[in-house]
């Protein structure tokens, strides 16, 4: 099956169902099986609730040796990298170097 559609509640196509499920309708999905030929009209709704607090990530110390993911083909960053003193490392396959360097040259989205 291919979705083909997504609609938001409160858009053409999703007041019945805002009628019946309320604010519990979080959106209304379009699907289609092309080997039965078949157009299905699904919808996502909210069962529960409850309060929820994401875990603080614990930010490495400034000297911590971390990894950091770099593609085969971004040479040019994995040399930035090693003028930086990072170090490949074979068996993780990353390169480790300081945190505050990683900081520094702002890769801290590429951190493992």
């Amino acid at each position: 099956m291919e979705t083909k559609r997504c609609i938001k509640p409160g858009e053409p196509g999703t007041i019945g169902l805002m009628k019946q499920y309320g604010e519990a309708l979080v959106c209304v999905r379009y699907k289609y099986d092309i080997n039965k030929k078949k157009r299905y009209k699904t919808i996502e709704l909210i069962i529960d609730e409850k309060p929820w607090e994401p875990k603080k990530i614990k930010s490495p110390l400034s000297n911590e040796i971390v990894g950091i993911r770099i593609a085969y083909g971004e040479a040019n960053l994995a040399g930035i990298v090693k003028k930086a003193g990072g170090i490949w490392n074979r068996e993780k396959k990353v390169w480790e170097i300081p945190y505050f360097k990683v900081k520094a040259l702002k890769l801290e989205k590429r951190m493992i």
